[in-house]
């Protein structure tokens, strides 16, 4: 397909995403309406925008490329997601809505003190960052391969215009705007998910449910696997725990996901908005899963072969499907990856304002100097990103969504750790200032852990369960240096 026309559907994709901005901006774009868009959003559109957030490009290149490794393994991943999900509209969106925070660290400043509360805003923006900057990484080398690279673009460049087109679309409005773009590009996504699969149908002259026949008889429909514990990464019991704490951590204990909720009217349509999400979440995984056996299919059929298992889909969609599966594709990525990274980016700004510029606590949040300040770190964050996608770039070499789980089960540990100590030992006051150094220390050990499991475990390896033993050191730690508070001090927390 000629990189001009894709350049062209990209242009005007963007235009109608700035024209929303505008719509939705005009008549106020203060900071209330950045952070919590006036706590007035409607439940149906946050659940349905959080699709596309929660799925991303990740999952729709790498999770088809890796049913050729893992087969339908990563459902089990999913199963766990969903009961994380759970557990965060039953117990964590209850806490927030009775504080009525707008970052969800400022519970650690009253719970656990001044430097856990700056430590757990601090993990938070750099995790964000890095699994921001890998997911839009994905998008960036498909346009970087199939676009910008026939007008001699370099990658650092292709990046900037990525950034800078999120940015002219989100510093104004922030989650007012985002709330709408985002069930917009939800929409895309879906609708490209699902004509995707109609066109491979056609290219290997199936039916639909046909392919679903040829899809549960092939050697990709394994779900299950109960293999040795010890050595096997797909283990069930790993992949869903993996999956229920990776969530609590990258969703419920994360300001991005998290943000949505809390710009809702109540608790009843923040748990409504959970729970269907949740439902819609799980069959979608379904439909991404089938499309990468039938990706493999129509490779094995056509002699296709590719460098990288994140390249498959891009290949196939962009090179032998047509012009109008091409479009279909691009459409869907780009409403995946920047559903993301636009929702990410204004999470980032909202939580170093909140929590390191103390946003929260002042009377002007809304003058005209305070929304000034927050336009520069909407712009400093974009260019971190810029830097951390260039660097990224220059290490990578595996594909995208094992890379973001493993720096997950690193970052995120801790904060579970965090919360998990402030929401069951009350009745404990941590030494503040040493938590910092606990947080850092939790994922060194955990990283020498990961390396030398196989000899010091009896051959264990660990996957995505490591964020489990990574909070777990943290909340040990931290048990360990602390003292037991005074009655009046419980009784001023509760």
């Amino acid at each position: 397909m000629s990189p001009g026309i894709l350049l062209s559907f990209i242009i005007g994709y963007f235009l109608v995403l700035i024209a929303i901005s505008y719509l939705t901006s005009r008549k106020s774009s203060d900071n209330d309406t950045f952070f919590v868009a006036n706590r007035n959003s409607k439940w149906y559109l946050v659940a349905f925008g959080m699709i596309g957030t929660a799925l991303s490009g990740v999952t729709f290149i790498s999770v088809p490329g890796k049913v050729g490794i893992d087969q339908f393994g990563y459902f089990q991943f999913v199963l766990g997601n969903a009961a994380g999900f759970i557990i965060i509209a039953t117990v964590l969106l209850p806490l927030y809505y009775r504080l009525k925070l707008t970052s969800i660290y400022s519970y650690i400043e009253s719970a656990l003190g001044t430097w856990s509360y700056k430590t757990a805003a601090g993990i938070f923006l750099i995790s964000r960052t890095i699994g921001s900057s890998f997911r839009l990484y994905l998008v960036v080398i498909v346009l970087q391969k199939f676009i910008f690279d026939s007008y001699g673009v370099p990658f650092a460049v292709t990046v900037l215009i990525c950034l800078a087109l999120i940015w002219s679309y989100t510093f104004k409005g922030g989650l007012k705007t985002i709330i709408i773009t985002d069930s917009l590009q939800t929409f895309f996504l879906v609708t490209s998910v699902f004509l995707s699969i109609y066109f491979i149908c056609q290219s290997l002259d199936m039916s639909i449910f046909q392919a679903a026949e040829n899809i549960k008889n092939s050697s990709y429909s394994k779900i299950f696997y109960f293999d040795d514990i010890l050595s096997s990464k797909l283990h069930l019991t790993k992949q869903f725990l993996g999956g229920v704490f990776i969530t609590i951590g990258m969703t419920g204990l994360d300001q991005d996901l998290m943000q949505k909720n809390l710009s809702l009217k109540n608790i009843k349509e923040a748990q409504k908005n959970m729970f269907s999400f949740t439902a819609v979440f799980v069959v979608i995984n379904i439909f991404f899963l089938s499309v990468g056996a039938m990706l493999y299919m129509y490779a094995a059929k056509n002699g296709i072969t590719v460098a990288k298992t994140d390249y498959l889909y891009p290949t196939i969609a962009l090179q032998y499907l047509g012009i109008v599966p091409a479009i279909v594709f691009m459409l869907g990525l780009t409403a995946a990856t920047f559903a993301t990274t636009d929702s990410a980016l204004t999470a980032l700004t909202t939580s170093f304002c909140v929590d390191f510029l103390n946003f929260g606590k002042r009377k002007d949040i809304n003058s005209k100097a305070a929304v000034t300040t927050r336009h520069i770190v909407h712009i400093g964050l974009s260019v971190l990103m810029l830097v951390t996608i260039i660097l990224f770039n220059a290490v990578n070499n595996d594909a995208v969504v094992g890379a973001i789980f493993k720096v997950a089960s690193y970052t995120y540990g801790p904060l579970l750790g965090l919360y998990s100590f402030g929401l069951f030992m009350s009745s404990r006051q941590v030494r503040d200032k040493l938590t910092p150094f606990i947080c850092l220390i939790s994922p060194a050990i955990c990283y020498f852990l990961s390396m030398h499991s196989k000899d010091w475990l009896g051959g264990y390896v660990f996957d995505n369960e490591l964020i489990i033993v990574n909070g777990l050191i943290t909340f040990v730690s931290l048990l360990i240096f602390s003292t037991s508070k005074s009655k009046q001090h419980r009784t001023n927390l509760a």
